[in-house]
């Protein structure tokens, strides 16, 4: 036991829906192949509505470095904001987990889900409304709407960076591309009988596992994402985020169901003191 717990101590922690109950090896992938569907149709939809991938933070530093250097100070800027808009979603996101941590929360995933469901709202209600907005105000908009998303991208990451304890990052497929070709890697060496066994490179196939379903989860939401947006636009991402509620939902209602028993337990024993003295 002893030997699981530290070859895979993702595993072991606290689940976003299912109470306080330890996370089983099949429920843990089933959430992170659902957390990267859903990364991959936020991210591929977005592109589609604002011509940005949303998740690309790499790809904005890199631009805002490459405009600076031929003097492009205002595209860098704007290139810096999107980055700022992930990390301050990451903040917004890591923030809310550890208050509700910290105040016993068995909800504290959970209600960074429904926050990130609530934003998601927001931009897909947005569609009814940019047909109202003047034309001089639409460019301005649109850039909310991108920095709303980045924001939105920062917060999904966080979910599945913290419950896993910085092993999965359910928007960026580098670093599950680099994680897979490393176990790649080892399967290729192991297949030779004349190499030496190496005890700290064993292959770890439920890892395996678990990077080639996030890999291919990430790619069919990318896929969805962008045949919702095509079919309808800003609304696409309502779905995504009733998901995350319902997500969220079990977790949530369990602290809602015992903060309101113990809130009815503290209001039933406070009138049994007064009905005491009364009688005293």
């Amino acid at each position: 036991m002893a030997r699981k717990q530290h070859l895979y101590p993702f595993w072991q922690a606290d689940k976003p829906y299912l109470h306080n109950s330890q996370i089983s090896d099949f429920r843990f992938r089933l959430l992170g192949y659902v957390m990267a569907f859903l990364a991959g149709a936020i991210n591929a939809g977005g592109f589609f509505a604002v011509a940005h991938y949303t998740s690309h933070v790499t790809g904005s530093l890199s631009t805002a470095a490459d405009v600076a250097y031929v003097g492009d100070w205002k595209m860098a800027l704007f290139s810096l904001s999107y980055v700022l808009a992930f990390v301050l979603g990451a903040t917004h996101a890591g923030w809310i987990i550890m208050w509700a941590k910290r105040q016993r929360f068995y909800s504290a995933y959970g209600l960074s889900m429904w926050a990130e469901a609530g934003y998601l709202m927001l931009f897909g209600l947005s569609g009814w409304l940019l047909p109202m907005i003047k034309t001089w105000s639409v460019s301005w908009t649109q850039t909310f709407l991108l920095w709303l998303l980045c924001f939105i991208m920062g917060m999904h990451n966080t979910v599945m960076t913290v419950l896993s304890g910085s092993v999965i990052r359910s928007t960026h497929m580098t670093g599950t591309a680099t994680d897979l070709g490393i176990e790649l890697a080892k399967i290729l060496y192991y297949r030779h009988s004349s190499n030496p066994r190496l005890p700290d490179f064993r292959v770890n196939r439920p890892k395996l596992k678990l990077l080639l379903g996030m890999f291919c989860a990430f790619f069919g939401g990318g896929f969805i994402g962008a045949w919702g947006y095509h079919h309808a636009h800003y609304h696409f991402t309502i779905p995504v985020a009733v998901l995350l509620w319902i997500f969220g939902a079990g977790s949530i209602g369990y602290d809602v169901k015992i903060r309101l028993k113990l809130w009815l337990i503290k209001k039933i024993n406070a009138k049994k003191r007064k009905a005491s003295k009364r009688s005293s």
